[in-house]
Parts: structure tokens; sequence; C-alpha cells
């Protein structure tokens, strides 16, 4: 982070945008053209994609509101049209959503004014053809992912994964039919941005594959095909990290944790025998990733990140069974993993060593994810409560707020001001 600017800055190396493909997981196969050094670079007050600026679900130091109500510390209320779980995407002055019309079969992008919540314009990417879902997933689950000039959603519609890029201002820039998507439950999958390309994960029941296409036109640079679940689909979010040195795409699920080189595809290292439906995204401190699910196998991991190929016999430092996280994805900080699941149990372990610290129940149902600011866990359960939790050694309620109707999305914290999408409106939560 720098400090002076108020930037965060990404630095990444990528290939340059020549087309290239992974053609089986367990080997490369792709020889990048060329590699460059590029910036992701994110203002401490933007939030432009899923688990935020630092894609580890942490807020960068600031103050904002602890107490809050229909009543007090909201600094605008908006309607939200149609029905999506996906997270708002801040940047600059300009929030961004996804939502879909099950009736109208629409699946929309909108935006909204940062200052005021006034709605600037509303865009219908696809029309019709909807493919099953769970009645609790949504046509518009995944995040939308902004670096500045374009904004990038991903839904499934027509039995495809299907990617559009358009410009801060709705105008449409381009279309990519990305590949064949076999739903069981819908999609939930967010892009997430690393260098030149955007990162779309596609675990449906037959033929999945993770992909890295071109920001500037939609083209394919490179794909690896992934083993399909015995009998589910996934819906884990991919994760780019640096970890052990080196960045690494992490994705939990279809049996398996997996480590790719977010550059060519490569298979980095893969831990076998795990859950086959994981719904959350994993999280990374150090030397170590962490993954948690899932159905119907249940197990929460400790992984060193620092090797190569089968690791599931010699890089599992730790296994935990009890209060895994489905949906809701985990934080790692300062030594501690942090995890609330759906059924409202918190615990925290140690990250090392899976040693429970302390297991407590919050209380509701949960989907959306604990958001991290100033060593404080943002909790918001389904009935649309947040609880403020302290980090630490010790099991802390620092207090508790409600606003009407239920969250399934996970809010955001950035700029002094924390954005919340419940089922029909989205707040701005700022001091007054």
């Amino acid at each position: 982070m720098n400090g002076r600017s108020g930037v965060i800055t990404l630095f990444l190396v990528t290939p340059l945008l020549g087309c290239t493909k992974n053609l089986d997981h367990q080997q490369d196969t792709s020889t990048p053209v060329a590699n460059a050094a590029e910036s992701l670079q994110v203002s401490v007050n933007d939030w432009p994609w899923w688990r935020g600026p630092r894609r580890d679900g942490k807020s960068a130091a600031q103050h904002v509101p602890q107490v809050w109500s229909e009543t007090k510390n909201v600094a605008w209320k908006t309607p939200v049209p149609g029905r999506g779980h996906s997270t708002p995407s801040i940047w600059g002055d300009r929030v961004f959503l996804t939502t879909a019309d099950e009736e109208k079969e629409t699946q929309s992008l909108l935006c909204f004014a940062r200052s005021s919540g006034k709605p600037l314009w509303q865009k219908v990417l696809h029309q019709n053809n909807f493919d099953k879902k769970h009645n609790k997933n949504s046509y518009a689950s995944p995040t939308v992912a902004c670096d500045g000039k374009r904004v990038y959603t991903s839904f499934i519609n027509d039995a495809a994964l299907q990617a559009t890029a358009t410009d801060l201002d709705g105008k449409i820039l381009w279309k990519a039919r990305v590949g064949d998507f076999d739903s069981e439950h819908g999609y939930a999958s967010s892009p997430i941005l690393y260098g030149p390309v955007v990162i779309l994960l596609a675990d449906s029941l037959n033929g999945s594959f993770v992909t890295a296409i071109n920001r500037r036109d939609g083209k394919a640079v490179w794909t690896t095909p992934r083993a399909d679940g015995p009998v589910h689909a996934n819906y884990s979010s991919p994760i780019v990290g640096d970890v052990a040195g080196r960045p690494q795409l992490l994705v939990a699920g279809s049996t398996r944790v997996d480590s790719y080189d977010p550059q060519t595809g490569k298979q980095l290292w893969f831990v076998t025998d795990v859950a086959q439906v994981v719904a959350n995204t994993m999280t990374f401190e150090g030397d170590f990733a962490y993954a948690s699910g899932g159905y119907p196998e249940k197990f929460i991991l400790g992984i060193r990140a620092d090797g190569e190929g089968d690791v599931t016999d010699t890089h599992v430092v730790w296994q935990e069974t009890k209060s895994i996280t489905y949906v809701p994805s985990p934080i790692a900080h300062e030594g501690r993993l942090y995890l609330v699941n759906d059924q409202g149990i918190g615990t925290c372990l140690d990250s090392k060593t899976g040693d429970l610290i302390w297991r407590e129940r919050i209380g509701g149902n949960f989907t959306a994810s604990p958001v991290l600011i100033n060593d404080y866990l943002y909790c918001s359960d389904e009935s649309g409560k947040t609880t403020i939790l302290k980090t630490g050694d010790k099991f802390e309620v620092v207090t508790s707020n409600s606003l009407d109707n239920g969250i399934f999305a996970t809010p955001v914290i950035c700029g002094g001001q924390i954005f919340v999408r419940t089922h029909d409106h989205l707040y701005c939560i700022a001091e007054s």
C-alpha cells in the first residue's frame, strides 16, 4: 500500500496477449509469448471486486460506524429492482450491482451514484434462456469486477457461461460465450482480474474448466480443464494471491483443492479426496492457503502452499471437520483463521496448527461472508442483522445492528462507508 497516494498496487507478472492453452490440468502445454510486469492500481477508498482490493476480505484501516439502524447512520437507501446476491463493487463515484428479473427473464448490470444512491443506469445483458438453479441461489450471484475502465460480469445463460464488458456508462464493449455450462443449481463464481485478463471458473456437471480471457476483447488466453465432481457441480469463486513467494490461483471443490499459475493455467499443486461442493472462496496468508467445504464431505484445511504436484500426503499441515463453513468465506489474519459458518457458529483457529482458540454461537443463518476492518469482523446474517466481533484470542461481541429485510450479499467497507445489499434495497452506512 502506498500511504501517500492512498493506492493499493497489485504487481502482477502476466503474459502478453498471445493465446495460450493448457489442455491437461496435470501437465502444462502452454508457452507465454512474452512476460510483462503489469499492475492494477486501486484506491483504498474503493472495493472493485469480490473479497476487496487485497482479495482477502480485509478493508484498509479507516473510521466507519459500528452502530446503525434504519434511522441511524444511514447516508442513503435506494431500491434495487429484481433479485441478486452479488456484492456491491465500488469504483470512484459509482456503485455496480447485478440483478435478475425472474418474470421477464432478464439479467442486468446496475449503476448507482456513490454520493446519493441515485440510479444512474441499467443495462440488460441477457434475456430469456434461463437455466435451472437452486431456490436459494439467484440468477445474479457473481460479483462484478471493475478496473476503472471496464466492468466485467459473468452469468450463465442459454446453457453457457457468458462474460460481458461494459464501460463505466453501461455501453457494451464486448460479449463472449466462454464455454458450455451444464447447470445443477445455477452459478455463483465471481470473475477476478489478473493483469490483462479476466479469470473465470466453470465447475458444472460436465466439462468443467477454468479460463483466462483478454480484458480488451474477451478472447481466450488460456483454458485448463478441471475434473467434474462425481455427482454434484461446484460453486466456489477462484482467488489470486501471493502465497509462499509466488502468485497462485486458488480453487476449492470438485473433490480437490487446486493451485494454478495464473499466467498460464498450469497446475502447481493439488490436494485430493476433499469436498465435492464448495460455495465459498479460499483465503491465504504467508506460506499457507486455507480451504473450507462443503457437501457432502466436510473439512477445513491448512495447506503449506510451496509444493508441486500431488501434495495430499505432504503439505496438508492440519485438518478440522467441526463447524466448517460452506457458503461464507473464511478470513486469515495475524496468525488466526476466522470462520462464520452457515448455521451461525463463529470459530477462531490457530492458522499454523489448526488448534481451536474459540468457538461460539453468533446466531442466525449466514450466507454473506465476514469482512474485516480495524481488527473487527463485520458478520451479516440472513435476517439482516450484522454482528461485530473483536478479533483475538477471546470471543467478544462488540455490538449488533439490524436492517429491514434479509442480507445474502456480503457487505463491503471502503472510504469510511459500508455498503449493504438487502433483498430489495442498497444501503450506504456512514457517520451522520
